[in-house]
């Protein structure tokens, strides 16, 4: 009964860990967003510094599930629930890759996309954008997703 308590105990605070890393993620996002983060003597653009933000996340995401896979003490639920996720993950690496490969052959100087189930956000390095340009990624997301133009966002970014 102890070995139970400890898996609860050990998911619960990698579980906390994952949120508050979403958290530090999320938050050091806006940050980029409002300033240029300047590295020795390098300055990051935002596309850069959000998709270093990104891979950290993702990596420590992946780190999370293979531990829970890969541990002896991991229930067989647990462990089937952790390889979904991780599966789930990687498809999720892969239709934002596609979605700014798409985008960025289209002529566009730069592109993050951020995919959730529900929502798709594009952020693309431009003072505004045309509407040719807005429904040129609009037929490219809804290609590539399925996603309803309401469930797109698209926001250009100097």
């Amino acid at each position: 009964m102890v070995t139970k308590k400890k898996k609860i105990i050990v998911l619960s605070i990698m579980m906390v860990l994952l949120v508050a890393t979403g958290f530090l993620n999320l938050s050091l996002n806006t940050q980029a967003e409002q300033t240029q983060i300047v590295s020795g003597s390098e300055t990051l653009s935002f596309f850069e510094s959000y998709r270093a933000d990104r891979d950290t996340a993702r990596t420590q995401q992946k780190m999370y599930y293979t531990s829970i896979i890969e541990s002896a003490n991991t229930s067989e639920e647990s462990r089937e629930s952790a390889e979904t996720s991780l599966k789930n993950l990687a498809a999720k690496i892969e239709k934002e890759l596609v979605l700014e490969s798409c985008i960025l052959a289209k002529g566009f100087e730069d592109t993050v996309v951020s995919f959730s189930d529900t929502y798709v956000n594009v952020m693309v390095k431009s003072s505004e954008l045309t509407e040719s340009e807005v429904a040129q990624i609009v037929q490219i997301v809804q290609e590539q997703t399925s996603k309803s133009i309401d469930n797109i966002k698209i926001i250009p970014i100097e």
